[in-house]
């Protein structure tokens, strides 16, 4: 097929997530390295999304690509429901040595709406096991315009109504707690303080005493709702509270781990360990499909028993500790030691920051909400005011189809555009990266 017949059959046949079809353009990228991918036309460009969110190390990395071809000698797929490969046995040990303390136990699976799920069915049937069983505790406690996924349990506990409202009647609803992270952008409610959201929790679990089974939320950043940053504290209260109201902690990590944050995981940053940790995106550094969910011994030995006790937890995936994925996962970790990826992210994350405050000034940017080698734009009509571009106009889509003339890739969230490279991305990258997304944004204001 020549470059025009893939994205005519493309553009007729393949249904692509999250896109309207009708409005459809395709772009074929047909070869990548390190943060440059390069499509069917020969045209390059700056990976500013960091493919989905997921690639941590860069394109075609030598240690990665070794990896895969290795165990690509030994076996490409085994089963994990009662069986294992030794790949995924050590992969599991070393990811249980980097991950915060009292996590002991991997359940892998295949995607990150996969890993929500396993952390909601175990906490669910965890209650009904306990050493003391709490069959009532049903219910979980999400943040306001939290997203989870899109499997029907994730969109439970999701708070993006964009995504969810339609779906509403196939799954449960989770009682919600006001995102502290900014305003809301539809309502344009401000967002609580830092006490008063511990406060409004605090109530919540009280009045729902006894029947909240956990917790759920992202780390310091809720990443879909639009790059909303938590205050510094935030989540060491969650956890104290959940630990207070013996409620279980479900911390949603698939795309705050992994270095996005400037250290290996986003909990590490206010000193708290969940009772479940949800792990995906940059698991496997971008390469492959892979996703983990991560539980205390408490959580593993309610599932312990006898097969006629019936404690199993009946629940997998075909695909859930493949040895290619965890073969790249193992030399992804490989990777963030030798290559001290994490001391060198604060350069990185300040020119960011840099570009960031620069950007402020734009007569059509609002607020700037940024962590780590992460960072969310607001696109706004009118500056003074904060008064949002009509929907309809898709503004920052457009200016993140803009940015491709300029030469780099991004993706936005609504009229949010967001800057997320690889961890690997240089200086003089990240600077041409911020320049494209300033010029695109230019074009489509």
């Amino acid at each position: 097929m020549t470059s025009d017949e893939l994205a005519d059959f493309d553009r007729k046949h393949v249904w692509h997530a999250f896109t309207q079809m009708r409005e459809y353009e395709p772009l074929l990228i047909e070869r990548a390295e390190g943060c440059r991918l390069f499509d069917t036309d020969g045209n390059r460009y700056l990976d500013g999304s960091a493919s989905m969110w997921c690639n941590v190390h860069g394109h075609r990395h030598p240690r990665l690509d070794a990896a895969v071809a290795a165990q690509l000698g030994r076996v490409a797929h085994t089963t994990n429901l009662g069986l294992s490969n030794p790949t995924t046995v050590l992969f599991a040990e070393r990811l249980l040595e980097v991950s915060p303390p009292g996590l002991e136990h991997v359940f892998f699976t295949g995607d990150g709406s996969s890993a929500i799920e396993t952390a909601l069915k175990m906490a669910f049937q965890f209650w009904r096991q306990a050493e003391t069983p709490r069959p009532e505790r049903t219910r979980f406690v999400a943040i306001g315009e939290a997203y989870h996924g899109d499997t029907l349990g994730a969109i439970g506990v999701g708070g993006v109504d964009r995504f969810t409202a339609m779906f509403a009647p196939l799954t449960f609803e989770a009682i919600r707690l006001p995102s502290p992270g900014g305003p809301c952008p539809h309502s344009g409610r401000p967002a609580p303080s830092l006490a008063e959201s511990l406060s409004a929790l605090d109530r919540i679990l009280a009045e729902h005493r006894g029947t909240v089974a956990a917790i759920i939320l992202e780390p310091l950043v809720q990443m879909a709702a639009g790059i909303y940053v938590h205050p510094v504290g935030f989540l060491r209260g969650v956890a104290d509270l959940a630990r207070r109201h013996d409620v279980l902690l479900v911390l949603d990590e698939v795309a705050t781990g992994f270095g996005r944050t400037g250290t290996m995981f986003a909990c590490e940053r206010e000193d708290v360990s969940p009772d479940l940790l949800c792990l995906g995106k940059g698991i496997t550094a971008g390469y492959l499909p892979m996703a983990a969910t991560l539980a205390t011994t408490r959580l593993w030995e309610a599932f312990l028993g006898t097969h006629a006790e019936r404690r199993t937890f009946f629940h997998g995936h075909t695909y859930g500790g493949n040895p290619l994925a965890a073969a790249v996962a193992l030399a992804s970790l490989e990777v963030f030691e030798e290559e001290r990826v994490l001391t060198r992210l604060p350069d990185k994350i300040e020119r960011l920051r840099e570009h960031c405050d620069r950007l402020a000034s734009h007569p059509h940017v609002g607020a700037i909400r940024r962590i780590g080698l992460v960072a969310g734009i607001d696109l706004v009509a009118d500056k003074p005011s904060g008064r949002p571009y009509p929907w309809q106009e898709q503004r920052g889509m457009r200016a993140c189809l803009a940015a491709r003339k300029h030469g780099a890739i991004l993706r936005p969230l609504g009229d949010v555009v967001v800057i997320m490279p690889p961890l690997s991305v240089t200086l003089d990258e990240l600077d041409e990266l911020c320049l494209a997304a300033e010029s695109g944004i230019d074009d489509a204001t």
